[in-house]
């Protein structure tokens, strides 16, 4: 197979790591590192959660998944003691929590006072960890931050001694990037130790990856996702000896699709599965309306894991998560919600007839593998090791999700379609988002597309984190309004998107954030162009919040004024930067016009 990658444009550095020295001291730290006992595997009596789910897909019981991640860890600790207690006294169980660590958590120890906070749980040493996980006899999920990180080594080292037995994101180690930090060769060899301490083990230590949280989300082809899930186990398993699992869901709307995927893994994984995550992109300001979301997810996936378990928890998302991390009392409600659903649901169960889905499982299935294979060709002949961990992950962090799927994607070659193929299976998620731009640009009055439009401007687009939808709707919308677009990048710094816009002539600058540091983000941005004599409007949009310093609720507040007063353009949805760019064009017309006069 003919690719265009060139060993020498992926690794430029004169040498890299030897792997085999650490997977060797990954390893060796198994002979001090073990997995602690806990109250979940106490109670339940079994040696790791793999262990129980098995039970679980046996016995035909649907698991439940809590997210929690409260920046104060007491407020966490309460949380797992309240939501196991509230649940269990009504006959329930919610079997996993997953923590929604902060991705200050992500940075070596030493470095994490100096750098900035979300809106996640933050800890210090081992004790807090298992201060959290004996809380309550639920399995602990360290999902976020920890293997894929720089911190990852010593992370996964504290959730194994606090009893965790299911630690990723793998998947956010392709896609997600600390800021201040640019070292992805130490962030690899961090996380390549991570992995060969789980795989030694004298109990199954599950390596996570949430799909949506890496390169699926931005594929086009659902077939290309299933085969980012098999080259993830030929690394972890076959080169590594470790255990993959795997989480999907996040972005996964289309009810057909998303139990298409199901059961595509169904047919080519081998560890139970972690969780299938709460169609979050469904949600919206509307509560009631979430709640018909929440209903259709959350029946797709009690069906799939009632019928053909794959061992993934069901995950019950509150209405709220949209605005912000939800209470306490709404993860119970959500929960109470989720578990009647399952009693009530499966006298339909009946009548559901699967030949459709089949059909479309085998397609995913076959692509996927090809996807795998190509990969795997393409890599080879680009003289990339592919028995090589770490050249295998860092080569594929490196190449870009975009680029893995124009060179081997199982579509056809379609030149003008996104990626340059034709999906086997479509993902709706880049589409969707495409569209809704579309729709938001129809609906502007035609003299005011006519003023952006002939105003000339350009801008520069960036994320202060690696949420990139909102990133993709707003290059739609500008895309259609003719506007040039310069790429500030996903979790960009903002020292680089100063000296970006200083090289690069823009006319304003359009952020989106939702991980809690847009007021610190537009303060350092607003600090570093004033430095270089830098006028610029700048609007930023997103999930606009962030936990207060010294909160007793740990639950995030609104800063919309707090960042309009930091002197930036609050967007609380699309149509609100457009009425300002349509100000921002007149201004330059009546300049334009006076220039001429």
């Amino acid at each position: 197979m003919k690719a265009p990658l060139d060993r020498r444009q992926i690794f430029p550095e004169a040498a890299l790591p030897d792997a085999a020295a650490l997977l060797d001291e990954g390893r060796a730290m198994a002979r001090t590192v073990s997995v602690g006992r806990s109250p979940f595997l106490e109670k339940f009596g079994v040696a790791s959660e793999a262990e129980y789910k098995r039970r679980c897909m046996i016995d035909g019981r649907i698991m439940m998944h809590a997210q929690t991640g409260f920046r104060d860890l007491d407020k966490s600790r309460r949380a797992w003691a309240d939501i196991w207690e509230a649940l269990d006294k009504a006959g329930y169980r919610v079997d996993r929590f997953g923590v929604s660590l902060d991705w200050n958590m992500g940075y070596p120890r030493h470095m994490r006072k100096g750098m900035t906070r979300g809106t996640g749980l933050i800890m210090d040493g081992l004790e807090d960890w298992i201060k959290l996980t004996s809380m309550a006899p639920a399995a602990a999920h360290f999902g976020d931050f920890v293997i894929g990180f720089p911190a990852a080594f010593e992370n996964t080292i504290a959730a194994l001694q606090a009893g965790s037995t299911s630690i990723g994101n793998l998947g956010q180690y392709f896609t997600f990037r600390q800021p201040h930090w640019d070292d992805d060769v130490t962030t690899t060899a961090e996380s390549l130790k991570a992995i060969a301490l789980t795989a030694a083990q004298p109990v199954e230590v599950m390596v996570h990856s949430n799909v949506d949280d890496g390169f699926a989300s931005m594929f086009t082809d659902l077939a290309c996702s299933l085969g980012a899930i098999l080259i993830e186990q030929y690394v972890v398993d076959e080169l590594c000896g470790g255990h993959s699992t795997y989480c999907f869901g996040n972005t996964y709307a289309k009810p057909l699709m998303r139990l298409a995927f199901q059961r595509a893994a169904h047919q080519v994984t081998r560890a139970p599965g972690s969780m299938i995550y709460g169609a979050t992109t469904m949600y919206g300001a509307n509560h009631a309306a979430n709640y018909a979301a929440l209903a259709t997810y959350l029946r797709v996936d009690i069906y799939a894991e009632k019928t053909k378990p794959t061992g993934h928890a069901v995950n019950p998302i509150p209405v709220t998560e949209a605005e912000r991390i939800p209470d306490i009392d709404e993860i119970i409600d959500v929960h109470m919600f989720a578990n009647r659903l399952v009693e009530l649901d499966e006298p339909l169960h009946g009548l559901q007839n699967d030949e459709e889905i089949d059909r479309i499982a085998a397609t995913i299935v076959a692509g996927g593998r090809q996807f795998r294979d190509n990969l795997l060709a393409g890599f080879a002949e680009a003289g990339i090791d592919v028995r090589n961990p770490f050249e295998m992950l860092l080569a594929i962090r490196r190449v870009g999700s975009k680029r893995l799927e124009e060179l081997f994607g199982p579509g056809a070659s379609t030149p003008g379609r996104l990626r340059g193929r034709t999906p086997l299976v479509r993902s709706h998620s880049i589409e969707q988002v495409e569209r809704d731009g579309e729709v938001l640009v129809g609906r502007l009055p035609g003299a005011d597309r006519a003023a952006i439009t002939g105003a000339g401007l350009r801008a520069c687009i960036a994320t202060t984190d690696v949420h990139e939808y909102g990133k993709i709707l707003i290059e739609t919308v500008l895309r259609e309004l003719g506007i040039d677009i310069v790429d500030g990048g996903t979790s960009t710094d903002p020292n680089d998107l100063a000296a970006m816009v200083a090289d690069d002539r823009v006319d304003f600058i359009a952020l989106s954030s939702y991980n809690g540091v847009a007021l610190d983000f537009v303060a350092e941005l607003k600090d570093e162009m004033k430095q270089r004599a830098i006028e610029l409007p700048v609007f930023v949009g997103g999930k606009l919040n962030r936990v207060p310093d010294g909160s007793n609720s740990s639950l995030p507040v609104d800063i919309r004024a707090e960042l309009a007063e930091a002197g930036a353009i609050v967007c609380t949805n699309v149509e609100t930067m457009l009425a300002k760019l349509t100000e921002l064009a007149s201004r330059r017309a009546q300049r334009r016009d006076k220039s001429t006069g």
